[in-house]
Formats: structure tokens, C-alpha cells, sequence
């Protein structure tokens, strides 16, 4: 370059002082350039344990394991186990250069301990990054999640995604506030109305370790008995979890608490929550800031520190299954919890699930129930309608609400809000006695019988054929399709009752309260508000519509749907009143009628366990296009015991509509085979499923295959 062409360009030979000057200042202001993640070729290692085994966040089977790495002398300090690092991860055996493996992509994942040497007999990578000196995953958490992995068939990498938030760097540098002493122990309170309640609350606040099974009575009064039982446990000096299926299950906790302990003594963990919010009340809790969580299901993995009480509501809600894999449910992980710390165990809800019932059966948790007086005064006068009722009815066949129904409504306007639950719409029929209404079940397998055609009736799990079917309970031969929910509407009943306001909760706009003035509340399962003072009655619309599902749990969920909305009506002593709609012999109504969801749960825990159904037995599925599922079910090693059932199609999702866990993509058509096993054998088959799937993975192999551990939807 000629040195004219270097004084038009604007050497700094020829600039003005002032220029110079000014240049000096703008250099000595920029930030300088961050540096990106190095090899450290040629860089000192520590002095003291110098490998780093660390867990990469690859999240496929086959690479679920460890890898070591070299820690460099100046990342000594802050690559301590439990913090996040960056690692190069994917080089060539043969890219090493002076004693360093260098090339690969960068990498997340968690430095899990510090070795002296490592297993690997080549030369080692050295740690990229420390991202942040924060130790965010403690030897029990790490333990746990290894241990939802093994039980769930998943990678250790896809739990610790849904164990630990990501990183938000302003939380982080933010303090957590300094832990508050124990409070003292609470006054039984409400648990006084249960016969074991008092002494649940004492062990608790005592530093034992009760676990429980928790049939509550209707009415407003669980979250503060949550709050009280979280109360005790703080008074011992030790942590308490509570999951609940909802953001407004999680609001009445949180109230309960603050109004019960005050606040600063719990957090809140919600998926909904920001990412900042969020990661700062996390941190809070595995820094031991605060010792008490409530949350929804991103909270079961909460870190607690002296984990003393473990609670879950409602664990019949589909809520508390999650959808990203391995698919853990809420209740399973804290049942892991409860024996990995040797904490209390509390699983509540109005109703009772057959896994809570079988708790029960076997001694490892006690039942935590009011006695018959106390049920009865606390619950609301429950009336059937069934299809004989139905038929003599001439207002029902005009204006398709019962005359009973009706006539409870018009009663109840008078003192209050009334709630309509309608059934969700585009359930599934399935095929029962005509005489008896008994679901028709498949002689080889017990699974439910479909009719996909006039003359096509086959089993839904293992596929055979069934053409001489005939009822176990009466003898009959005749079949009929139970009833898919019918179309009553906010329109309909404000039609029969003009005069009335109608308020709706659903899908689209979900209420939390409503006023105790006279009104008309109809909502979807699940969905119901809580009205002020409690309703005057509810009608319990199409109950065939629910008990017509497809599914193992069908009349297992429908109690549980039923009692949730009945707990909110006021009790028969003040009036209140439940309809419904479905026939009264069966099982699940007369459950609801006699409010004894225990001994439902008790009964069809006998009944599964004859026929070899979960909880029981466990049970996977594996779906996926029909020639990759038979390769998989070809090459899996499983137990002995294990019996195979189908592969039978899946129906096709349509396009355009949301995809239901366990359903294949949109137009495609996949099968599904179960796989069963007896008690004490599920972990044998967790293994050879993983194992097979890992090695299936390691191959490459292009179509998808979906292993799936206790589904919560088997047919």
C-alpha cells in the first residue's frame, strides 16, 4: 500500500492528537469480544483430581451414560459436581493433538463427579466451559432421576431436562433470602373430622415419617389441611412437596399457606410461571432458602432439602402424567421420593384410585378416612336417573332434561348457583351387554371389544376376532354401543330457565369462582369453579358418555369426575342435591350414591387383579409403523413371564386435530402391541425394552418406534 493511499485511508501517523485521543478512549470503553469455548491445548490439567465425568444432554439411549473429560488448571475451582459445563462432544478417535482429542460439536451438559483417573485408557477432551459456578444437580436429585429413568425405560438426560429449569443468568446472581426459623406446630384444625388425622399431623411435626392414603370429605376445607400437614412438617425443621393437578389447585395451596404460615416460608413451581420467576424461586429452594413447595407436576422434582413430607391431590387427574418422555407420573416419582429419603408419604383426593387403594393392600401406606356419620353429614343427597326413568319421562324425550333433573334445578335456583357438568364431546363408544350394560371384554386377553364394521368385532388389544361372544354376568348374546355424550348446551338450559344467568367453563375460558347468587354454572369435566358458599345442587349430565370410553379406567375416572364436582355442592343437611343421568345399577353410580369411592377402588382392585390388569401387573406399549414395531417385538429380550398382546392398528389421527398422548402423527397409520408382566418382574422389562430401544438407536433405525412404561391409556 503506498502511503498515499495510507493517508486518504486514515493512518494513524497523520491523525490530529484530539483524533488519537479519542480513539484510545472508544477502544479502552468497548467491551472486548467474548471468547468462544476452548480446546486448552497445551494447557496445565489440575493438580487435584484432574478428569471430570460428566453427564452430556444428548438424551438417546444408546449414549446414556457417562464420558470423562480433562479438567483444566483454570477451571480447577469452578467445575465442581452439580454444575453445568459445556463439553466438545462427537471427535474422531484419531483428532488428537498434544494430548488433547479436539474437534466435536459444543454441548450442554452436568459435571457429575470429579475422578483422580479415568476408565478411559485414550486420550481425553478437556472441559470447554463452565457456564456457571451454581451447583444446580445434588447427588439425591441425580439418584432420583436415575432412577425414574430405569423405572420408566428413558434416558437419564430427558429426565434432568424435566428435573432442572434452565438457566436464567439474572436469577442466578440474585441472592435468595436467608431461611426462616421453623414455625410451631399447627392445631389439628379440620383434621380433627378424621379419625387418624390428629396423630398424622403429630408424627409429622414429631420428625416421623407417616405415609398415608387420604379419602378427604367434600367441601373447601383440603387445601387447608394440605397447608396444615406442610405446617408440621416445617415445625420438625424438615422440607415438605405438594403437587396438585392444577394452577388453581396450586392458587388455594398457596393461599392456605400464606394465610396459615405467612409469607416466605414456601414457593411456587409452576410450568406456566416465567423463566426468571421461575429459576429464582428454584434456586431458593435448592439453596435452602425456603424449605416447603407447591407446584403442579414441573414441581415433583423440587429440590428440597430434609425432605420430610411428600403429598399429591387428585393423582387420577390426567395432569399429572407427563407428556414429554419418559412420560414419569407425578404419584410414581414421589413414591420414590417417599423411599429414597425416608420422608412422609400423602396421597389425597376426594376419590381413590385403584394404585392408591393397592398402598393401601399391601401395608405400605394406612388409610387416613372419616368415619360413616362424618361422610354422610358432609356430603350432598345424590338421585339416579337411569334409562328406564328416561322412558316414562315425556319431558325428558322433548326437552332432554329429566323431570327430576329439572325439577332440582328449579329448587336449587332458589337458594343458589347450580352446576351442569356436560361430558366432553368425541369419546369413543365401545361394545356392552345389551340386558346388563357389562363392558364386552376379549376371552384370550380381557381387553374391550370394538365393532369397527357391521360384522367386524374384534378385541382392541390383541386383535383376534370375536364372533361367538356372550355376557359372563347374564348370558346374553346381544351387544350394543354405549351412549357418546349428547349435545346440551348453555343454550338449552337457558332456554328452559330464561330468567337464569348461565355461566360456562371450559377449554376456552376456564372460572376459578362464581358468585353464590342463583345462576346456572355449566362446565366440562374438570373445569368446575368453586362457588361461594357451594352450590345448591349439580346435574351430572350423559354419564354414558364417560363411562362409554374405551378405556381400562373408564368408570374408575368417571367417580373421580363425578365426586370432584359433587365435593363442591353444600351438604344435604343445608340442602344441597346431586343429579345424575346414568343408570344406577352400575358400579361407579352406586359408588357415587353411597359416596364410598374407597370401596369402589377396593373392588376393582380385586377385579384387576384377577384378570391380570395394572396396577397389578405392569405394562408397556410399543407403537409405531406396523413393520418397525414387529422388528422391535423380534429383537427385545424380554422376561420369561412377559406375554405379548397384538400388534393391532391404532386409529389414524385426523389432520388438523391435536394429537392424544399415545396416538400416532397426523395420517399415519400405526399399531400398537401391549406388553404384560406379573409383579415383580416390571423392572426386568423396563431393562429389556431400554435395551433394545438403545440398540435399535444405535443402528439408526429411521421409523419411529414409542416404548411406552405403564400407559395411562391402554384401552
Amino acid at each position: 500500500m503506498s502511503s498515499e493511499n495510507g493517508q486518504r485511508d486514515g493512518g494513524a501517523q497523520g491523525a490530529p492528537p484530539e483524533q488519537l485521543a479519542l480513539i484510545r478512549e472508544s477502544v479502552r470503553r468497548a467491551k472486548a469480544p467474548r471468547a468462544k469455548p476452548r480446546t486448552w491445548r497445551g494447557a496445565a490439567l489440575a493438580g487435584n483430581l484432574p478428569v471430570a465425568r460428566v453427564l452430556v444432554d444428548k438424551g438417546v439411549l444408546h449414549l446414556d451414560r457417562y464420558f470423562d473429560y480433562a479438567v483444566p488448571e483454570e477451571l480447577d475451582a469452578d467445575a465442581q459436581p452439580g454444575v453445568r459445563v459445556r463439553v466438545r462432544f462427537g471427535a474422531g478417535r484419531h483428532r488428537v493433538r498434544e494430548g488433547r482429542r479436539e474437534g466435536g460439536g459444543l454441548i450442554d451438559g452436568f459435571l457429575v463427579e470429579r475422578l483422580a483417573e479415568s476408565d478411559y485408557s485414550g486420550p481425553l477432551a478437556a472441559l470447554a466451559q463452565v457456564v456457571s459456578p451454581e451447583r444446580v444437580l445434588s447427588e439425591e436429585l441425580l439418584g432420583l432421576a436415575r432412577a425414574v429413568a430405569d423405572r420408566y425405560a428413558g434416558s437419564l438426560a430427558d429426565v434432568l431436562q424435566l428435573a432442572v429449569p434452565p438457566r436464567n443468568a439474572r436469577a442466578e446472581k440474585r441472592p435468595s433470602p436467608d431461611p426462616l426459623p421453623p414455625p410451631p406446630a399447627p392445631a389439628p384444625g379440620p383434621w380433627e373430622r378424621y379419625e387418624q388425622g390428629p396423630a398424622f399431623l403429630e408424627s409429622l411435626a414429631t420428625g416421623g415419617a407417616p405415609r398415608a392414603v387420604w379419602n378427604a370429605l367434600p367441601g373447601p376445607l383440603w387445601s387447608e389441611e394440605l397447608a396444615r400437614a406442610v405446617a408440621a412438617t416445617l415445625a420438625s425443621g424438615r422440607g415438605a412437596l405438594v403437587v396438585v393437578p392444577d394452577g388453581r389447585a396450586v392458587a388455594r395451596v398457596d393461599a392456605a399457606l400464606t394465610e396459615l404460615l405467612g409469607r416466605g416460608r414456601h414457593a411456587v413451581l409452576t410450568a406456566d410461571a416465567g423463566p426468571e420467576k421461575r429459576y429464582a424461586q428454584w434456586l431458593a429452594v435448592r439453596r435452602g432458602s425456603v424449605r416447603a413447595v407447591v407446584g403442579t407436576r414441573a414441581a415433583m422434582f423440587a429440590p428440597v432439602r430434609d425432605l420430610g413430607l411428600v403429598a399429591v391431590w387428585d393423582d387420577g387427574d390426567d395432569s399429572h402424567s407427563e407428556q414429554h418422555a419418559p412420560q414419569p407420573h407425578a404419584r410414581e416419582v414421589l413414591l420414590l421420593r417417599a423411599a429414597q429419603d425416608k420422608c412422609g408419604f400423602l396421597l389425597g383426593g376426594w376419590s381413590c384410585t385403584v394404585e392408591a387403594a393397592q398402598l393401601v393392600d399391601t401395608g405400605w401406606a394406612r388409610p387416613l378416612v372419616a368415619t360413616r356419620e362424618r361422610v354422610r353429614a358432609a356430603a350432598p343427597l345424590v338421585r339416579t336417573v337411569g334409562d328406564q326413568d328416561l322412558a316414562r319421562d315425556e319431558a325428558a324425550r322433548a326437552a332432554r332434561l329429566p323431570t327430576l333433573a329439572w325439577q332440582a334445578v328449579r329448587e336449587g335456583l332458589r337458594h343458589g348457583p347450580v352446576l351442569v357438568q356436560v361430558p366432553r364431546r368425541g369419546y369413543v363408544p365401545r361394545m356392552a351387554c345389551a340386558a346388563c350394560r357389562e363392558p364386552a371384554r376379549c376371552r384370550h386377553c380381557s381387553g374391550p371389544l370394538e365393532a369397527r364394521g357391521a360384522d367386524d368385532l374384534r378385541c382392541g388389544w390383541c386383535g383376534r376376532e370375536e364372533s361367538g361372544w356372550h355376557c359372563p354376568e347374564c348370558g346374553g348374546f346381544r351387544l350394543r354401543a354405549q351412549v357418546v355424550g349428547a349435545r346440551r348446551t348453555a343454550e338449552e338450559l337457558g332456554r328452559a330457565f330464561p330468567a337464569v344467568p348461565v355461566r360456562t367453563s371450559g377449554r376456552e375460558q376456564v372460572l376459578d369462582t362464581v358468585p353464590g347468587a342463583p345462576a346456572l354454572v355449566v362446565s366440562t369435566p374438570g373445569a368446575e369453579p368453586v362457588a361461594e358458599g357451594g352450590y345448591a345442587a349439580a346435574l351430572l349430565l350423559d354419564g354414558w358418555a364417560m363411562l362409554g370410553r374405551p378405556d381400562l379406567r373408564a368408570g374408575e375416572d368417571a367417580l373421580r369426575r363425578w365426586i370432584a364436582a359433587a365435593a363442591l355442592v353444600r351438604p344435604q343437611s343445608a340442602g344441597g342435591t346431586v343429579v345424575v343421568v346414568a343408570e344406577p345399577t352400575l358400579r361407579p353410580v352406586q359408588a357415587l350414591v353411597r359416596w364410598d369411592p374407597v370401596g369402589h377402588a377396593v373392588r376393582e382392585l380385586a377385579e384387576r387383579g384377577e384378570l391380570g390388569f395394572p396396577p397389578v401387573s405392569r405394562m408397556a406399549s410399543v407403537s409405531g409403523p406396523g413393520p418397525a414395531v414387529a422388528a422391535f417385538l423380534r429383537a427385545v429380550a424380554l422376561p420369561p413371564s412377559a406375554e405379548v398382546l397384538g400388534p393391532v392398528p391404532l386409529p389414524v389421527t385426523p389432520a388438523g386435530r391435536p394429537r392424544r398422548p399415545g396416538a400416532p402423527p397426523p395420517g399415519e397409520e400405526w399399531e400398537r402391541a401391549l406388553i404384560r408382566v406379573p409383579p415383580g418382574t416390571g423392572a426386568a422389562l423396563a431393562g429389556a425394552l431400554k435395551a433394545a430401544q438403545a440398540a435399535r438407536t444405535a443402528r439408526g433405525g429411521d421409523e419411529p418406534v414409542w416404548v411406552r412404561i405403564d400407559p395411562p391409556d391402554i384401552g
